[in-house]
């Protein structure tokens, strides 16, 4: 599981945007890995797949539950250590920029509807192609494909509002 942690971890915080929250729920959803590890078939698909649909189930459950919490709660704007690696060369004003565009891709990405948001996460931060995603989002590859494009558009749309992106 140590290798998966990682992998967990950045979904869930790329779905809240908490760094608090995304290790809360990195833990639930390994409890849950381990309880229902016996129902897990590789016939059925690559081990990562199927850790990714739980995920995305427990996430999905966790905004169901919080759905009024997030209207009064603002935006938590801190960056994970676990996604950025420092460069010994980068000078501090490229780390504090990357790390200011960092937070302000995260903020869009809130702001993107979550059906549109977890087609671009699995596909664009955790890197899952076209099948793995319709595996774990159990839709129809066209489905996929348009949620991608539409999520795209929409960060894209964010972003420029936001005074990110070609000018």
């Amino acid at each position: 599981m140590r290798r998966h942690t990682r992998r967990v971890y950045n979904l869930a915080y790329r779905f809240t945007g908490n760094r608090q929250e995304a290790e809360d729920l990195s833990q639930e959803v390994f409890l849950r890995i381990y309880r229902t590890l016996a129902t897990y078939r590789a016939v059925h698909g690559e081990f990562t797949t199927w850790l990714t649909s739980v995920t995305r189930n427990l996430l999905i459950d966790h905004y169901r539950r919080t759905r009024r919490d997030r209207l009064t709660d603002s935006l938590d704007a801190e960056n994970s250590p676990a996604e950025h690696k420092v460069s010994p060369s980068r000078r501090p004003d490229e780390i504090a920029g990357a790390t200011e565009l960092s937070g302000q891709v995260q903020r869009a990405l809130q702001q993107v509807s979550p059906e549109l948001r977890e087609a671009v996460v699995l596909r664009d931060l955790q890197g899952l192609d076209y099948r793995e995603i319709q595996e774990v989002l159990q839709v129809p590859e066209g489905t996929v494909k348009s949620r991608i494009n539409r999520g795209r558009i929409e960060l894209a749309r964010l972003l420029t509002q936001m005074g990110i992106g070609p000018g």
